[in-house]
């Protein structure tokens, strides 16, 4: 069995014109059904190298935070680090064309089957294994919050705050960001101020 080296001692390739970013992108869309978050991280993470474990947390958490759809903004903040503007059109551009025109075929074929328990049952199962994705991928990422500033346990602590804030007590996203997610980055940036200012 082959064991691939933790992506901290590989060195980081990057993206070789932005029609590779392009195809890379669509391919990656191609393959998210139920949710991106899983292939995007196995893909640029694992297998392209694009990124450490460590920056793609910390990319995706600032896509989290801005508006519009997660993986997009990913694509766009990859595109536009490595080929500026152009870049970040070519990666959005992989992330939507071909899945745009899936998603009008599949929409198409859906209005007429809607009613279907088949098909109700169809769609119920898939949001089962999206859900399985997403978590199997977040826990695969835990490892990546040992080099945190705030350490392991904090992270943790946040993560169950912010679980109960929105599952529990159903808090508007927009409270949980502002309240727990400014509380993080504040604690976060005195951290790290504190660390700068020890001598080396």
């Amino acid at each position: 069995m082959t064991h691939l080296p933790p992506t901290e001692s590989v060195p980081l390739g990057c993206p070789r014109s932005k029609t590779d970013l392009f195809l890379s992108f669509t391919l990656l869309a191609l393959q998210g059904f139920g949710g991106v978050l899983a292939v995007v991280q196995r893909e640029l993470v694992e297998k392209k190298r694009w990124m450490t474990r460590e920056q793609f947390v910390e990319d995706w958490a600032v896509a989290q935070i801005l508006p519009g759809p997660n993986v997009v903004n990913l694509s766009l903040m990859i595109g536009g680090r490595h080929f500026g503007l152009p870049g970040a059109l070519a990666a959005l551009a992989g992330m939507l064309a071909a899945p745009l025109v899936i998603v009008l075929l599949l929409a198409t074929l859906y209005g007429q089957v809607a009613e279907l328990p088949a098909a109700q049952g169809a769609l119920r199962g898939m949001g089962a294994v999206a859900a399985g994705l997403i978590t199997a991928t977040g826990i695969k990422l835990i490892a990546a919050l040992d080099k945190n500033a705030l350490g392991l346990a904090a992270c943790i602590g946040l993560a169950v705050a912010t679980f109960v804030a929105i599952a529990l007590l159903r808090w508007p996203l927009a409270w949980v960001l502002l309240g727990i997610g400014g509380s993080a980055c504040l604690w976060a940036y005195r951290v790290l101020g504190r660390l700068e200012g020890q001598p080396a």
